[in-house]
């Protein structure tokens, strides 16, 4: 048994192996494309690969799923078709005894991606915006992180629901002062512009409703005045940013446990969110650690849901193998696409949203083991 334990742990790590190769080389395609552009505006070399390097934890994440899934397709259709599960069994054993190594290399996988996920890849996306922060080529725009309300810009906090290139739509912007929030704006949409001449992002709303409480009486509402226009043009100040010396974490820069004591603390992290927003904030951090938990099980699901498919296959050719997990992975993948549209919509839970993949893998998967079994 340990011989044959051997024979398939070795066998299928091959095949893990260059599969990853594979998915890696060709996600690192538009990183490569990224550095032409970086060296072509004047950044050195050595801070090219630098950047290159902090990139490979993030195309990790993605990349051991897809290749699990693919190497397992790959691997039981080999010993379908070679007959070799036929005479494993013929020797006595179950199904399950013979799927066992592979299934402990998932599991295995899974803890990696979860520590890739947790620590490693939001720290060196980080290192990766200060170094570009550094070289002056981080885009302001990209500050305006969909789902999450920015305070890096002096006297003004924004959130933006959704964006697209220069075009933001569901914005709510709070003008602050030393008393609070002096002016709630909310808006249908916008377009933004950088001035970096004078080092500003200009954010040109449009259908816009604001919020001015009373100076004398801020926490009267009666008192406040509700106005609204058509166009309200917003100026930030990005003069830190433009130079590098302001660079925060986004939410896909924080580690699990600064993520954790966000959605823990979000109350004294915004005291001057209303009730609203600040339930859309907290969905936003618990959807991001769900999203990662989900992405980290994966490899374990995919591996249930994979053996099974690819003893069925019978077939020898990687097409077919390679062919069945891009349709398992764009499944897999839509409903995390989904669930990421829904952040502003709580009420609807896109937190639990993502985790029906997972279980409808693990759960079909381990009914078609016991089936074949």
């Amino acid at each position: 048994m340990r011989v044959l334990n051997k024979y398939i742990v070795s066998d299928f790590l091959v095949i893990f192996a260059v599969t990853l190769a594979v998915i890696t080389f060709v996600m690192c395609i538009g990183a490569a494309m990224k550095a032409i552009d970086y060296f072509a505006r004047g950044v050195s070399g050595w801070m090219i690969l630098r950047l290159f390097a902090y990139n490979i934890p993030f195309i990790l994440t993605f990349g051991i799923p897809m290749s699990t899934l693919t190497a397992v397709l790959l691997f039981f259709g080999r010993l379908s078709y070679d007959g070799e599960i036929t005479a494993m069994k013929a020797c006595g054993l179950s199904l399950w005894q013979i799927i066992a190594p592979v299934i402990l290399l998932s599991i295995v996988f899974t803890g990696f991606c979860a520590y890739l996920h947790g620590s490693l890849a939001p720290r060196s996306h980080f290192a990766q915006r200060r170094i570009l922060a550094s070289a002056g080529m981080e885009e302001p725009v990209n500050l305006l992180e969909e789902g999450r309300f920015v305070r890096e810009f002096p006297g003004v906090m924004v959130y933006v629901g959704r964006k697209d290139k220069q075009r933001v739509e569901d914005v709510v912007v709070y003008e602050t002062g030393k008393d609070g929030v002096t002016r709630n704006i909310r808006a249908e949409s916008g377009e933004i512009r950088t001035d970096r001449a004078n080092k500003l992002l200009l954010i040109d709303l449009y259908n816009v409703q604001m919020y001015q409480p009373d100076k004398k009486a801020p926490l009267d509402p009666s008192k406040a005045r509700h106005l609204s226009a058509q166009h309200y043009p917003v100026q930030l100040d990005i003069s830190d940013l433009v130079s590098g010396k302001s660079i925060s974490k986004k939410t896909t820069n924080m580690t699990y446990a600064e993520v954790i004591a966000g959605i823990r603390n979000l109350r004294a992290t915004f005291p001057d969110l209303s009730d609203d927003d600040l339930l859309r904030q907290r969905m936003k951090l618990v959807l991001e650690i769900n999203q990662r938990l989900a992405l980290s099980l994966s490899c374990f699901a995919f591996a249930l849901l994979g053996i099974p498919l690819g003893l069925k296959s019978r077939r020898k050719e990687s097409s077919i193998g390679i062919g069945i997990s891009l349709l398992l992975v764009f499944g897999f993948y839509f409903f995390i696409i989904l669930a990421d549209s829904l952040v502003n919509k709580p009420q609807w839970r896109p937190d639990l949203i993502q985790w029906i993949p997972v279980l409808l893998a693990e759960g079909l998967g381990f009914y078609l083991i016991w089936k074949s079994d």
